[in-house]
């Protein structure tokens, strides 16, 4: 998502309603942390499988994107990783260009550069993904605000900024990209955490909705780069 942070060939289309429903859910429930629970895994994070998570606060274990890494004291945090079998400019390509987040991501329903040019250390995104009513929160659009604070060409992007609904509101999240080149493919891995009272209300709830929302990105990523090879 975020300071807070998704394409392969669908077969048929009742799969691809099923999909497409899931995954407007898993990643506007994802900002919504509070919401309750549909588990993911916990996980040691493995280079040759997608899913995998580790979502450990163990000291020197956070990714990093020249340097700097997800916020230490945060009490909510997910990492996950997956192998995509693709050119990393490819992959590259598809993340750092959020403009068109879009067109591969179902549930970001609208996103605007906040500067022109190159995404860089600095440049600024808007972007929304709705989020459903439950019994603790009203049906909202979540609004967050991402700001690059490091990038490193086809290695890493790290970026952090706020998540803001009606009635919904992740104060801080951070969000850390690593791409890695391995045998056949790239190495991607990622890591977000939150903060904010809200959210902290519930933590292990908002784990495995970080988590959920983590994870789809993940496979969105790997299903459009694959598909583009």
């Amino acid at each position: 998502m975020s300071d807070a942070p998704n394409q392969q060939a669908r077969p048929a289309t009742s799969r691809t309603a099923r999909r497409v429903c899931a995954t407007l859910l898993a990643i506007p429930l994802a900002a919504a942390g509070v919401l309750g629970a549909a588990a993911v895994p916990s996980q040691a994070a493995a280079p040759d499988q997608a899913g995998k998570a580790d979502h450990v606060g163990r000291a020197g274990a956070s990714l990093t994107c020249r340097g700097e890494g997800v916020d230490p004291a945060a009490k909510i945090r997910y990492r996950t990783s997956t192998v995509i079998h693709a050119p990393l400019r490819t992959i590259w390509n598809l993340q750092a260009d959020v403009q068109n987040w879009p067109s591969w991501q179902p549930p970001v329903t609208s996103m605007k550069r906040l500067d022109p040019g190159p995404l860089r250390k600095g440049s600024g995104f808007r972007w929304t993904t709705p989020a459903p009513a439950t019994d603790a929160t009203p049906a909202t659009t979540l609004t967050i605000t991402s700001t690059v604070r490091q990038l490193k060409h086809g290695k890493c992007i790290r970026w952090t900024g706020p998540a803001i609904g009606d009635g919904l509101r992740i104060d801080r999240g951070v969000h850390v990209w690593n791409f890695t080149k391995v045998p056949g493919g790239v190495l991607v891995q990622t890591e977000e955490t939150w903060a904010g009272d809200q959210v902290e209300a519930d933590v292990p709830t908002s784990v495995k909705y970080l988590g959920g929302g983590l994870e789809e990105w993940l496979k969105e990523l790997k299903a459009t780069a694959e598909a583009r090879s």
